[in-house]
Protein backbone atom coordinates (compact mmCIF):
# COMPACT_ATOMS: atom_id res chain seq x y z
CA UNK A 1 0.00 0.00 0.00
CA UNK A 2 1.20 3.37 -0.58
CA UNK A 3 0.54 5.23 2.43
CA UNK A 4 2.59 2.41 4.41
CA UNK A 5 5.49 2.52 1.85
CA UNK A 6 5.01 6.75 2.41
CA UNK A 7 4.79 6.13 6.58
CA UNK A 8 7.85 3.54 6.32
CA UNK A 9 10.37 6.07 5.02
CA UNK A 10 8.93 9.25 6.55
CA UNK A 11 9.85 7.50 10.04
CA UNK A 12 13.54 6.56 8.73
CA UNK A 13 14.04 9.85 7.25
CA UNK A 14 12.98 12.41 9.69
CA UNK A 15 11.30 9.65 12.54
CA UNK A 16 7.36 9.73 13.63
CA UNK A 17 4.37 10.79 11.70
CA UNK A 18 3.18 13.67 9.40
CA UNK A 19 -0.08 14.43 8.00
CA UNK A 20 -1.12 12.75 4.83
CA UNK A 21 -2.60 14.41 1.41
CA UNK A 22 -3.42 13.04 -1.83
CA UNK A 23 -4.12 14.70 -5.04
CA UNK A 24 -5.47 13.10 -8.31
CA UNK A 25 -4.70 12.40 -11.77
CA UNK A 26 -7.41 13.01 -14.70
CA UNK A 27 -8.86 12.08 -17.71
CA UNK A 28 -10.63 14.32 -19.79
CA UNK A 29 -13.46 12.51 -21.66
CA UNK A 30 -14.22 14.88 -24.61
CA UNK A 31 -13.48 18.48 -25.42
CA UNK A 32 -9.62 18.25 -26.89
CA UNK A 33 -8.06 21.61 -28.49
CA UNK A 34 -10.95 23.59 -27.04
CA UNK A 35 -9.50 25.59 -24.48
CA UNK A 36 -7.41 27.79 -26.37
CA UNK A 37 -10.29 28.75 -28.65
CA UNK A 38 -12.20 29.45 -25.34
CA UNK A 39 -14.40 26.06 -25.65
CA UNK A 40 -15.15 23.63 -22.88
CA UNK A 41 -13.33 20.89 -21.43
CA UNK A 42 -14.74 18.01 -19.60
CA UNK A 43 -12.26 16.55 -17.16
CA UNK A 44 -12.51 14.27 -13.97
CA UNK A 45 -10.05 13.04 -11.49
CA UNK A 46 -8.82 9.31 -11.18
CA UNK A 47 -8.18 6.71 -8.65
CA UNK A 48 -4.39 6.88 -9.46
CA UNK A 49 -2.84 10.13 -7.04
CA UNK A 50 0.17 11.54 -5.55
CA UNK A 51 0.17 10.62 -2.17
CA UNK A 52 2.34 13.08 0.68
CA UNK A 53 2.94 13.00 4.12
CA UNK A 54 3.83 16.02 5.52
CA UNK A 55 4.73 17.66 8.70
CA UNK A 56 6.31 21.13 9.70
CA UNK A 57 9.96 21.13 10.78
CA UNK A 58 10.53 24.49 12.83
CA UNK A 59 13.32 25.53 10.21
CA UNK A 60 13.17 27.79 7.48
CA UNK A 61 13.67 25.27 4.52
CA UNK A 62 12.17 22.43 3.18
CA UNK A 63 13.52 18.55 2.99
CA UNK A 64 11.56 16.38 0.89
CA UNK A 65 12.38 12.86 -0.10
CA UNK A 66 10.81 11.52 -3.59
CA UNK A 67 10.55 7.81 -2.90
CA UNK A 68 9.73 7.06 -6.88
CA UNK A 69 12.71 8.82 -8.19
CA UNK A 70 14.62 7.99 -4.85
CA UNK A 71 16.21 11.57 -4.20
CA UNK A 72 16.45 13.88 -1.61
CA UNK A 73 16.59 17.90 -1.52
CA UNK A 74 16.31 20.31 0.82
CA UNK A 75 16.02 23.36 0.23
CA UNK A 76 15.07 27.60 1.41
CA UNK A 77 11.79 29.49 0.47
CA UNK A 78 13.22 32.71 -1.11
CA UNK A 79 13.67 33.04 -5.45
CA UNK A 80 17.63 32.32 -5.59
CA UNK A 81 16.84 28.86 -3.28
CA UNK A 82 15.48 27.80 -6.09
CA UNK A 83 16.64 24.16 -6.70
CA UNK A 84 17.95 22.13 -9.82
CA UNK A 85 16.25 18.77 -10.08
CA UNK A 86 13.34 19.11 -11.92
CA UNK A 87 10.49 17.46 -9.40
CA UNK A 88 11.44 19.52 -6.82
CA UNK A 89 10.96 22.45 -8.57
CA UNK A 90 7.20 21.21 -8.94
CA UNK A 91 6.70 21.88 -4.98
CA UNK A 92 9.69 24.83 -4.70
CA UNK A 93 7.32 26.53 -7.26
CA UNK A 94 4.40 25.62 -5.42
CA UNK A 95 5.61 27.08 -2.27
CA UNK A 96 6.61 30.51 -3.97
CA UNK A 97 3.42 30.85 -5.73
CA UNK A 98 1.56 31.05 -2.21
CA UNK A 99 4.35 33.30 -0.91
CA UNK A 100 3.87 35.70 -3.74
CA UNK A 101 -0.47 35.64 -3.44
CA UNK A 102 0.26 36.87 0.25
CA UNK A 103 0.43 33.31 1.54
CA UNK A 104 2.20 32.48 4.86
CA UNK A 105 4.49 28.74 3.98
CA UNK A 106 7.23 27.92 6.76
CA UNK A 107 9.47 24.83 6.45
CA UNK A 108 8.48 21.21 6.32
CA UNK A 109 9.53 17.60 5.94
CA UNK A 110 7.86 15.59 3.24
CA UNK A 111 7.90 12.06 1.86
CA UNK A 112 5.69 11.62 -1.25
CA UNK A 113 5.25 8.86 -4.06
CA UNK A 114 2.48 8.05 -6.63
CA UNK A 115 0.40 5.65 -8.65
CA UNK A 116 -0.44 8.15 -11.31
CA UNK A 117 1.55 6.07 -14.32
CA UNK A 118 4.15 8.54 -15.82
CA UNK A 119 3.96 9.58 -19.53
CA UNK A 120 0.30 8.28 -20.11
CA UNK A 121 -0.95 11.77 -20.13
CA UNK A 122 -2.48 11.48 -16.91
CA UNK A 123 -0.88 15.05 -15.39
CA UNK A 124 1.53 13.33 -12.69
CA UNK A 125 2.88 17.17 -12.61
CA UNK A 126 -0.73 18.32 -11.93
CA UNK A 127 -1.27 15.80 -8.96
CA UNK A 128 2.26 16.61 -7.52
CA UNK A 129 1.32 20.62 -7.87
CA UNK A 130 -2.31 19.72 -6.43
CA UNK A 131 -1.14 18.00 -3.62
CA UNK A 132 1.17 20.61 -2.27
CA UNK A 133 -0.98 23.14 -2.83
CA UNK A 134 -3.55 21.38 -0.51
CA UNK A 135 -1.40 20.73 2.00
CA UNK A 136 0.17 24.51 2.32
CA UNK A 137 -3.24 25.82 2.27
CA UNK A 138 -4.23 23.45 5.69
CA UNK A 139 -0.91 23.49 7.25
CA UNK A 140 -0.08 27.18 7.03
CA UNK A 141 -2.76 29.28 6.22
CA UNK A 142 -6.55 27.50 7.50
CA UNK A 143 -7.70 26.61 3.75
CA UNK A 144 -7.97 30.28 3.37
CA UNK A 145 -6.99 30.12 -0.40
CA UNK A 146 -9.71 28.81 -2.39
CA UNK A 147 -9.56 25.61 -4.55
CA UNK A 148 -9.35 27.24 -7.68
CA UNK A 149 -6.64 29.31 -6.79
CA UNK A 150 -4.74 26.42 -5.75
CA UNK A 151 -5.16 25.27 -9.37
CA UNK A 152 -3.68 28.43 -10.61
CA UNK A 153 -0.94 28.20 -8.00
CA UNK A 154 0.02 24.73 -9.63
CA UNK A 155 -0.74 26.66 -13.38
CA UNK A 156 1.35 29.38 -12.20
CA UNK A 157 4.33 27.05 -11.41
CA UNK A 158 4.45 25.48 -14.11
CA UNK A 159 4.72 28.70 -16.86
CA UNK A 160 7.17 30.13 -13.94
CA UNK A 161 8.98 27.79 -12.87
CA UNK A 162 8.80 24.41 -14.86
CA UNK A 163 9.06 26.26 -18.37
CA UNK A 164 5.68 24.36 -19.57
CA UNK A 165 2.88 27.20 -20.88
CA UNK A 166 -0.03 25.47 -19.89
CA UNK A 167 -3.74 25.96 -19.57
CA UNK A 168 -5.85 25.25 -16.15
CA UNK A 169 -7.49 22.36 -16.82
CA UNK A 170 -4.91 19.62 -15.79
CA UNK A 171 -4.62 21.31 -12.42
CA UNK A 172 -8.63 22.46 -12.16
CA UNK A 173 -9.27 18.47 -12.61
CA UNK A 174 -7.05 17.45 -10.07
CA UNK A 175 -7.81 19.72 -7.12
CA UNK A 176 -11.96 20.06 -7.88
CA UNK A 177 -12.04 16.69 -8.95
CA UNK A 178 -15.26 14.89 -6.76
CA UNK A 179 -16.38 11.25 -6.78
CA UNK A 180 -18.74 9.92 -9.43
CA UNK A 181 -18.78 13.59 -11.15
CA UNK A 182 -16.96 14.70 -14.39
CA UNK A 183 -16.95 18.79 -14.29
CA UNK A 184 -17.55 20.57 -17.37
CA UNK A 185 -15.07 23.84 -17.55
CA UNK A 186 -15.61 26.90 -19.67
CA UNK A 187 -12.04 28.09 -20.96
CA UNK A 188 -13.23 31.38 -21.37
CA UNK A 189 -14.97 32.32 -18.16
CA UNK A 190 -13.50 29.46 -15.37
CA UNK A 191 -17.17 28.50 -14.37
CA UNK A 192 -17.39 25.33 -14.05
CA UNK A 193 -20.36 22.59 -12.92
CA UNK A 194 -20.30 19.09 -12.14
CA UNK A 195 -22.03 16.57 -14.17
CA UNK A 196 -23.06 12.75 -12.92
CA UNK A 197 -20.68 10.13 -14.25
CA UNK A 198 -22.02 6.96 -12.63
CA UNK A 199 -21.43 4.22 -15.68
CA UNK A 200 -22.95 1.59 -13.67
CA UNK A 201 -22.72 -0.84 -16.81
CA UNK A 202 -19.63 0.80 -18.41
CA UNK A 203 -16.09 1.03 -17.31
CA UNK A 204 -13.61 3.50 -18.35
CA UNK A 205 -10.39 1.77 -19.69
CA UNK A 206 -6.89 3.68 -20.88
CA UNK A 207 -5.28 1.93 -23.52
CA UNK A 208 -1.10 3.52 -24.16
CA UNK A 209 0.73 2.95 -26.96
CA UNK A 210 3.74 3.70 -25.20
CA UNK A 211 4.95 5.84 -28.25
CA UNK A 212 5.39 9.29 -28.41
CA UNK A 213 6.32 10.77 -32.04
CA UNK A 214 8.93 13.23 -32.22
CA UNK A 215 8.09 16.21 -34.50
CA UNK A 216 10.16 18.27 -36.18
CA UNK A 217 8.23 21.51 -36.21
CA UNK A 218 5.55 23.09 -33.50
CA UNK A 219 2.23 21.22 -33.95
CA UNK A 220 0.49 22.58 -31.54
CA UNK A 221 1.48 26.58 -32.60
CA UNK A 222 0.60 25.73 -36.50
CA UNK A 223 -2.92 24.57 -35.04
CA UNK A 224 -3.60 27.31 -32.63
CA UNK A 225 -2.25 29.87 -35.53
CA UNK A 226 -5.19 28.56 -38.10
CA UNK A 227 -7.82 28.64 -35.61
CA UNK A 228 -6.78 32.51 -34.75
CA UNK A 229 -6.82 33.04 -38.43
CA UNK A 230 -9.98 31.77 -39.43
CA UNK A 231 -11.64 33.19 -35.90
CA UNK A 232 -10.14 36.79 -37.42
CA UNK A 233 -11.32 36.16 -40.68
CA UNK A 234 -15.00 35.17 -38.66
CA UNK A 235 -15.30 38.91 -37.08
CA UNK A 236 -15.18 36.53 -33.37
CA UNK A 237 -12.37 36.50 -30.76
CA UNK A 238 -12.33 32.76 -30.52
CA UNK A 239 -14.21 30.16 -33.02
CA UNK A 240 -15.74 29.40 -29.46
CA UNK A 241 -18.14 32.53 -30.93
CA UNK A 242 -18.34 30.38 -34.25
CA UNK A 243 -20.83 28.33 -35.84
CA UNK A 244 -20.74 25.92 -38.71
CA UNK A 245 -22.76 28.39 -41.36
CA UNK A 246 -20.66 31.43 -40.46
CA UNK A 247 -17.61 28.67 -41.18
CA UNK A 248 -19.37 27.57 -44.56
CA UNK A 249 -19.93 31.20 -45.95
CA UNK A 250 -16.30 32.21 -45.62
CA UNK A 251 -14.64 28.64 -46.79
CA UNK A 252 -13.59 29.80 -49.92
CA UNK A 253 -11.41 32.86 -47.83
CA UNK A 254 -9.61 29.94 -46.44
CA UNK A 255 -7.24 27.49 -47.05
CA UNK A 256 -8.24 24.04 -46.82
CA UNK A 257 -5.98 23.26 -43.88
CA UNK A 258 -7.53 26.01 -41.71
CA UNK A 259 -10.80 25.00 -42.73
CA UNK A 260 -10.41 21.50 -41.43
CA UNK A 261 -8.87 22.74 -38.63
CA UNK A 262 -11.82 25.11 -37.35
CA UNK A 263 -13.80 22.68 -38.60
CA UNK A 264 -12.66 20.49 -36.12
CA UNK A 265 -12.89 22.76 -32.92
CA UNK A 266 -16.35 24.13 -34.12
CA UNK A 267 -17.72 20.55 -33.72
CA UNK A 268 -15.79 19.52 -30.67
CA UNK A 269 -17.37 22.52 -28.98
CA UNK A 270 -20.76 20.81 -30.03
CA UNK A 271 -19.98 17.85 -28.73
CA UNK A 272 -19.02 18.51 -25.27
CA UNK A 273 -22.45 20.07 -25.60
CA UNK A 274 -24.10 16.93 -26.19
CA UNK A 275 -22.36 14.91 -23.90
CA UNK A 276 -23.38 17.24 -20.97
CA UNK A 277 -27.10 16.55 -22.11
CA UNK A 278 -26.61 12.70 -22.62
CA UNK A 279 -25.06 12.08 -19.15
CA UNK A 280 -27.87 13.80 -17.39
CA UNK A 281 -30.06 11.52 -19.37
CA UNK A 282 -28.00 8.46 -18.24
CA UNK A 283 -26.89 7.73 -22.49
CA UNK A 284 -23.85 6.42 -22.43
CA UNK A 285 -24.25 5.33 -26.10
CA UNK A 286 -25.10 8.84 -27.20
CA UNK A 287 -21.10 10.01 -25.04
CA UNK A 288 -19.93 6.93 -26.99
CA UNK A 289 -20.83 8.16 -30.65
CA UNK A 290 -19.61 11.50 -29.48
CA UNK A 291 -16.26 10.69 -28.45
CA UNK A 292 -15.56 8.41 -31.71
CA UNK A 293 -16.67 11.58 -33.43
CA UNK A 294 -13.72 13.46 -31.79
CA UNK A 295 -11.38 10.94 -32.51
CA UNK A 296 -12.15 11.36 -36.13
CA UNK A 297 -11.98 14.56 -36.52
CA UNK A 298 -8.62 14.85 -34.65
CA UNK A 299 -7.34 12.27 -36.86
CA UNK A 300 -9.08 13.59 -40.27
CA UNK A 301 -9.47 17.16 -39.73
CA UNK A 302 -7.64 18.17 -36.67
CA UNK A 303 -4.71 15.56 -37.98
CA UNK A 304 -2.88 14.99 -34.55
CA UNK A 305 -3.47 11.42 -34.19
CA UNK A 306 -0.89 8.89 -35.56
CA UNK A 307 -1.09 5.25 -36.88
CA UNK A 308 -0.96 3.52 -33.66
CA UNK A 309 -3.66 5.65 -31.74
CA UNK A 310 -5.65 4.88 -35.15
CA UNK A 311 -5.33 1.55 -34.73
CA UNK A 312 -6.63 1.42 -31.37
CA UNK A 313 -9.26 2.98 -32.21
CA UNK A 314 -10.12 0.78 -34.97
CA UNK A 315 -9.84 -2.19 -32.54
CA UNK A 316 -12.31 -0.65 -30.10
CA UNK A 317 -14.77 -0.24 -32.94
CA UNK A 318 -14.72 -3.62 -34.30
CA UNK A 319 -14.84 -4.90 -30.90
CA UNK A 320 -18.15 -3.11 -30.03
CA UNK A 321 -16.57 -0.93 -27.69
CA UNK A 322 -19.63 2.01 -26.82
CA UNK A 323 -17.15 5.06 -27.35
CA UNK A 324 -12.89 5.51 -27.66
CA UNK A 325 -10.78 8.24 -28.81
CA UNK A 326 -7.34 9.83 -28.70
CA UNK A 327 -6.62 11.59 -25.13
CA UNK A 328 -4.93 14.92 -24.99
CA UNK A 329 -2.24 16.72 -27.42
CA UNK A 330 -2.02 13.68 -29.22
CA UNK A 331 1.40 12.05 -31.82
CA UNK A 332 1.10 9.39 -29.35
CA UNK A 333 -0.29 8.32 -25.73
CA UNK A 334 -3.31 7.06 -25.09
CA UNK A 335 -7.11 5.81 -26.01
CA UNK A 336 -10.08 6.49 -23.64
CA UNK A 337 -12.40 3.59 -24.23
CA UNK A 338 -15.62 3.70 -23.15
CA UNK A 339 -16.38 -0.11 -22.56
CA UNK A 340 -19.43 -2.34 -21.39
CA UNK A 341 -17.93 -4.47 -18.91
CA UNK A 342 -19.39 -7.75 -20.65
CA UNK A 343 -17.35 -6.97 -23.15
CA UNK A 344 -14.08 -5.35 -21.42
CA UNK A 345 -12.31 -8.18 -20.50
CA UNK A 346 -12.19 -9.23 -24.47
CA UNK A 347 -11.64 -5.40 -25.45
CA UNK A 348 -8.58 -5.78 -23.34
CA UNK A 349 -7.37 -9.15 -24.74
CA UNK A 350 -8.06 -8.08 -28.16
CA UNK A 351 -5.94 -4.36 -28.50
CA UNK A 352 -2.89 -5.95 -26.52
CA UNK A 353 -2.76 -8.88 -28.67
CA UNK A 354 -3.38 -7.30 -31.87
CA UNK A 355 -1.32 -3.89 -30.69
CA UNK A 356 1.38 -6.38 -29.85
CA UNK A 357 1.49 -8.34 -33.04
CA UNK A 358 1.29 -4.96 -35.23
CA UNK A 359 3.74 -3.04 -33.00
CA UNK A 360 6.17 -5.30 -31.77
CA UNK A 361 5.22 -4.32 -28.28
CA UNK A 362 2.59 -4.59 -25.90
CA UNK A 363 0.23 -1.01 -24.50
CA UNK A 364 -0.18 -0.85 -21.60
CA UNK A 365 -3.72 -0.65 -19.88
CA UNK A 366 -4.98 1.28 -16.79
CA UNK A 367 -9.00 1.07 -15.71
CA UNK A 368 -9.90 4.35 -13.83
CA UNK A 369 -12.80 5.04 -11.62
CA UNK A 370 -13.64 8.95 -11.36
CA UNK A 371 -12.75 10.11 -8.05
CA UNK A 372 -11.70 12.99 -5.69
CA UNK A 373 -9.37 15.40 -5.74
CA UNK A 374 -6.98 17.07 -3.51
CA UNK A 375 -7.75 16.15 0.07
CA UNK A 376 -6.52 15.25 3.29
CA UNK A 377 -6.44 11.88 4.39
Amino acid sequence: MLKEKIARVFAEQFGGEGIFYASAGRINLIGEHTDYNGGFVFPGAIDKVIMAEIRPNGLDKVRVRSIDIDEYVEFGLEEKDAPSESWARYIFGVCREVLKRGGKVEGFDAVFAGNVPLGAGLSSSAALESCFAYAVNDLFNDNRIEKFELARIGQSTEHNYCGVNCGIMDQFASVCGKEGNLMRLDCRSLEYEYYPFHPEDYDLVLIDSCVKHELKDSPYNRRRESCERVAALLGVGTLRDADMDMLEAKREEMSEEDYKRAKYVIGEKERVLDVCDALEKGDYERVGRNMYATHEGLSKDYEVSCEELDFLNDVARETGVTGSRIMGGGFGGCTINLVSKKLHDDFVKEAVDRFEKKYGHAPKVYDVVISDGARRL
